[in-house]
């Protein structure tokens, strides 16, 4: 018997509440969490629309949720992945969090030190992921087995089903505001860029809570692709990445025949969401701004290697994950990439993902036809 089945056992359960009136939602890591995660958001929005919900979210990932029309409140967690790294920095935000008077806390995070937070918050009514005993704070436990290759959006709507709420229909969605599209509009106006544009990004795999380069497609793969596609849609190409992204956009744009605006860090994510939103595709790896790009409506190509997407493809309607099945951690990203990753030997090619791509663009918008450059 382990300690959190010691700790399980001296914190009762309790049911589900009727009417919270005050919710704290946690997830503070990372976008494509945050992301992933704004279903939960639509089943507690639609199952209590009085409620005034608060969203616990990171630095590095509150752009992306903080303007969302379900969400009351943001709470600023911090600049690391978990705001419970440390005895200082759990006993804060467990202050935090009975500073808010919340009746409901739904956590999707399978951290112990952060079902201690929530436990110590005093919170009556506490719903989380339980991974392996992990979540002996909650008194709504979800069991989540680490080792089954379950969605992560699914895996956060356990939590609402646990809640007794309705979950049909709920996907990952980041509505973009008209600030944001008339933005973007006026700066493809500047550089000269019509409709059809398609944006790629090579970026990704770095974040407060990890940093696994291999998940990036190969610059010199995506670079082909864009020029191919750039060509059969008659389209123009956008690159996208965060501040520390340059040096990536420019090796994949000389490599290209075609012009491409590169735009690193010099949008926010609400700016990103509403490029894509009105690109006629994006493409991008198994990234935060592939899930956000996804979220917002755009036609959307996940390009994944070492990342399995029965775990993480996006979690929206006009989405398709290319996959090459290999065999990947056991226990997700989290387990890291095989130490032998070889995208050349064990990812997808330019070829399948231009061919690919064409046929979902082909099934997405019925009657499309790309040019004939045969």
């Amino acid at each position: 018997m382990s300690i959190y089945d010691v700790l399980s056992r001296l914190f009762p359960t309790r049911p589900a509440p009727e009417n919270p009136r005050r919710i704290v939602l946690i997830q503070p890591c990372c976008i494509g969490d945050v992301v992933l995660a704004t279903a939960a958001l639509a089943a507690l929005r639609r199952a209590y629309p009085a409620a005034f919900i608060t969203w616990a979210v990171g630095s590095w990932s509150k752009g992306v949720i903080e303007a969302h029309p379900m969400v009351d409140a943001v709470m600023d967690t911090g600049p690391e992945a978990l705001p419970v790294y440390s005895p200082r920095s759990l006993w804060r935000f467990a202050a935090n969090l009975r500073a808010g008077r919340f009746d409901l806390a739904v956590s999707l995070v399978r951290s112990p030190l952060m079902s201690a937070a929530v436990l110590l918050a005093g919170i009556p009514h506490r719903a989380g992921l339980d991974s392996a005993g992990r979540g002996f704070g909650y008194n709504l436990r979800v069991p989540v087995d680490p080792h089954a290759p379950r969605h992560e959006a699914e895996i956060y709507l356990d939590v609402a089903r646990a809640l007794g709420l309705d979950v049909s229909g709920c996907r990952a969605t980041i509505p973009t505001r008209e600030s944001d599209r008339d933005y973007v509009r006026a700066l493809l106006d500047e550089q000269d860029i019509g409709a059809p544009y398609i944006v790629l990004s090579p970026a990704g795999g770095r974040n407060p809570g990890m940093v696994m380069d291999t998940k990036r497609w190969p610059p010199h793969h995506l670079a082909v692709l864009a020029d191919r596609l750039a060509a059969r849609l008659a389209a123009r190409v956008v690159l996208v990445g965060g501040p520390d992204d340059d040096l990536l956009l420019a090796a994949v744009a000389e490599i290209m025949q075609s012009p491409a605006l590169r735009l690193a860090g010099k949008l926010s994510f609400g700016q990103i969401a509403a490029l894509a939103a009105g690109a006629r595709l994006y493409v991008g790896s198994d990234t935060g701004l592939t899930h956000l790009a996804a979220a917002a409506g755009a036609p959307t190509v996940m390009i994944l290697g070492p990342s399995d997407p029965a775990r993480y493809a996006p979690f929206a309607d006009s989405a398709v994950a290319l996959w090459k099945p290999v065999p990947v951690s056991r226990s997700g990203v989290a387990g890291g990439a095989p130490k032998d990753w070889d995208w050349a030997r064990d990812g997808i090619g330019v070829d399948e993902a231009e061919a690919r791509i064409l046929a979902f663009l082909e099934n997405a918008a019925p009657g499309y036809k790309p040019k004939n450059i045969g």
